[in-house]
């Protein structure tokens, strides 16, 4: 299989400026002819003026901005692959088992729980070096939303697509989402691994507890990050206005407060540690320490390995272009003008 890519696809970004440059040049094209309209009669204007052209500038224009799309082109690096191969890497395996309960849409810490925990497990998979990573979501019930994988950026395309409709079944079953996560790790055997529960710790399901006692026995550590305050915040009505928040059966508004003893409790028996929200930055940090403590195994991944550079013919058919350009001139070639291919034929046919 081949594959094509680009070595600094960032650079594609100045294609933008294309259709502005090309709105500019119609727009000053347009002015132009509109002034000399003013001016006088385009047909005698180009009687009086014989050598010059009224269509060479915009032609040289066209080539010019080929040449700057090809350019551009160059400078991201385009390559093609076609050698895919099965490289190993010391690394662990990481399974990030993340709140999507309609709790953590509460606004004790900004903007909320579940964007505040995105933004965190956004600076981990930064900080990873060769680990797999994979993402379980959980509320009521727990569902593998990313496959354990070392595709870091589409590991970030999925946590930014996650939200409270990942799953249906509201509830916040930590034990469940443990028990998930346990099962997704690949069947390669001396490997480190850790699972990292992300919630508010309001656990009405399950016996966590048990889980991560289980989880210990198959040689997983369980970390713990807590969102949200112990004075706790409502939930907001999805869909609804500011104001709108959650109410019980008794018309009572819904304060959901973060559970930090359960969180401890489950880190100890997971021979883990617990993060608290208001230290997340600095806890991750030390997450990350701790995790590239742990001894990294020999992973096996599939990988484009051979990437063959092929940005010359770009640049090449970019050079050709400005010295075509370079050469056609703005005023049309007095010893040139007159040399009329069409005018001949013409005169054979009617003189046949």
């Amino acid at each position: 299989m081949n594959i094509f890519r680009f070595e600094h696809p960032d650079a594609l970004y100045l294609l933008l400026l294309i259709p502005a440059l090309a709105f500019i040049h119609l727009f000053l094209a347009r002015k132009r002819r509109k002034a000399l309209e003013e001016f006088g009669n385009i047909d005698l204007l180009n009687e009086l003026m014989p050598n010059v052209s009224f269509k060479r500038p915009t032609v040289k224009f066209y080539i010019m901005l080929l040449a700057f799309v090809l350019l551009i082109i160059t400078i991201a690096g385009p390559q093609y692959g076609s050698k895919l191969q099965t490289v190993k890497r010391k690394g662990i395996e990481l399974i990030v088992a993340l709140d999507v309960s309609n709790s953590m849409m509460a606004q004790d810490i900004e903007p909320n729980r579940l964007e505040r925990a995105k933004r965190a497990i956004s600076r981990l998979i930064d900080k990873l070096r060769n680990d797999r990573v994979g993402f379980i979501v959980f509320a009521g019930e727990a569902y593998v939303q990313l496959p354990i994988t070392t595709d870091y950026p589409s590991a970030k395309m999925f946590l930014n697509s996650i939200n409270t409709d990942a799953v249906g079944t509201q509830g916040t079953a930590i034990g469940a989402a443990i028990n998930k996560g346990m099962e997704s790790f690949t069947s390669q055997e001396d490997v480190n691994r850790a699972i990292i529960v992300i919630t508010d710790g309001e656990n009405h399901e399950d016996d966590p507890i048990a889980a991560a006692a289980k989880a210990v026995e198959a040689g997983i550590k369980i970390y713990t990050v807590g969102m949200g305050l112990p004075k706790g915040a409502p939930i907001p009505i999805p869909g609804g206005r500011s104001n709108d928040f959650m109410k019980d059966r008794n018309g009572n508004v819904v304060i959901s407060k973060l559970d930090e003893q359960t969180l401890q409790k489950i880190a100890i028996t997971g021979n883990g540690a617990y993060i608290p929200a208001n230290n997340i930055r600095n806890g991750i940090n030390n997450l990350v320490d701790e995790l590239s403590e742990l001894e990294k195994s020999e992973l096996e991944a599939k990988v484009y390995t051979q990437h063959n550079d092929i940005f010359q013919y770009f640049a090449l058919i970019a050079l050709l272009l400005i010295i075509i350009e370079f050469v056609i001139l703005e005023r049309k070639n007095k010893r040139l003008k007159h040399i009329n291919i069409f005018e001949v034929k013409n005169k054979k046919d009617n003189a046949e």
